[in-house]
């Protein structure tokens, strides 16, 4: 009997699947799709995410990154990571680098998906197949959360989308950019010499084009170069009722998401995925439910917070002025999100 499944290959999964087995658990990684496996992101790891990715062997190239920029049409504020670079990194990039480390380190992938879970007293059958465990890393809009009944669909209102591409320009800066407009926030990451992506967040599905439109400096520093397909994600907040069931785990955008707002969904992840191998080599799944809720607590507080704000429009047109008149307190805010989980 295999000690763990691991449902999902992309990088968390495939951080599980490091964890595991360094400490010598028997793992297996299920994961339908072939890879390396895009998707809509902003594609900027944060230090701390990068700090994660070290201890696991994984040094995925990119693009150094010394801080957060904010703007909009008359302000902007700039806060310096004082830890160390971050690093955009084209998402691909990321997955490549974490594949490697998974063949190197001996963890067979299998090109499958998981369909069915039942639960007995001592292990789980996964597709009528015995394991201690199952750790659930399927993504944002997690099939096995919804199976397994720990979906909760939470209200419609407020719900945001998140749009991609890349376009072929040299960086013009060192650091992430957000653009902040009325009803959208457009980040800006160089991930490569010659590339920089693009990622908006708005309550609107779509097209890019128009959503764009709101940031007319950005459209005219952009214009004229080539641009790849864009690519959405969304609703992005998901909730889940809890993160263990029996020898079922939620790790990584399965386990629930409430915003890219503030970048730090990979670091999130990594954390996740080394707290749900430690709760299983301990024997104890519902520690993780612990841990699960320690490493999100200041996250959701930021990120919740910060939402609030922005979905006022007086307040939202005063965070720009606001973080450029009072620069330590948007350094210490940057510094929170960069410092890891």
């Amino acid at each position: 009997m295999r000690d763990l499944v691991v449902a999902g290959g992309g990088p968390v999964g495939l951080a599980v699947a490091l964890h595991a087995a360094a400490a010598g658990l028997d793992v297996v990684v299920r994961e339908p799709r072939t890879g390396p496996v895009d998707k809509a992101c902003g594609e900027g790891l944060m230090p701390g995410a990068l700090a994660r990715l070290a201890a696991l062997g994984v040094d995925p190239a990119g693009v150094d990154l010394h801080g957060i920029r904010y703007l909009d049409p008359r302000h902007e504020a700039v806060a310096r990571f004082r830890a160390g670079p971050g690093r955009g990194v084209r998402r691909t990039t990321l997955h490549a680098a974490l594949a490697d480390r998974v063949e190197a380190a001996g963890v067979p992938v299998e090109q499958r998906r998981v369909d069915l879970v039942e639960q007995r007293e001592d292990h789980v059958l996964v597709d009528g197949e015995p394991a201690r465990h199952l750790v659930a890393a399927d993504g944002l809009h997690s099939p096995l959360r919804r199976s397994l009944g720990l979906d909760d669909p939470g209200p419609a209102a407020g719900r945001r989308y998140g749009q991609r591409l890349h376009v072929a320009t040299a960086p013009w800066s060192d650091l992430v950019e957000v653009h902040w407009g009325p009803r959208a926030e457009a980040y800006v990451t160089p991930v490569a010499p010659d590339l920089v992506g693009v990622a908006v967040l708005s309550a609107e599905k779509g097209p890019l084009a128009r959503v764009l439109g709101d940031f007319p400096a950005l459209e005219e520093r952009l214009a004229g170069a080539d641009r790849t397909a864009v690519r959405g994600a969304g609703p992005l907040r998901q909730r889940s009722t809890r993160r263990v069931a029996g020898r079922v785990l939620l790790a990584g955008d399965a386990a629930g998401y409430v915003d890219a707002l503030t970048g730090e969904g990979i670091a999130l992840g990594l954390a996740e995925a080394e707290a749900v191998v430690a709760a299983v080599v301990a024997g104890d799944p519902g520690s993780y439910e612990r841990s699960w809720s320690r490493l999100r607590r200041r996250h959701e507080l930021l990120t919740r917070g910060l939402l609030g704000a922005t979905r006022r429009p007086l307040l939202r047109r005063a965070l720009v002025p606001a973080a450029s008149a009072v620069p330590a307190f948007f350094g210490l805010a940057v510094d929170q999100l960069a410092r890891p989980a």
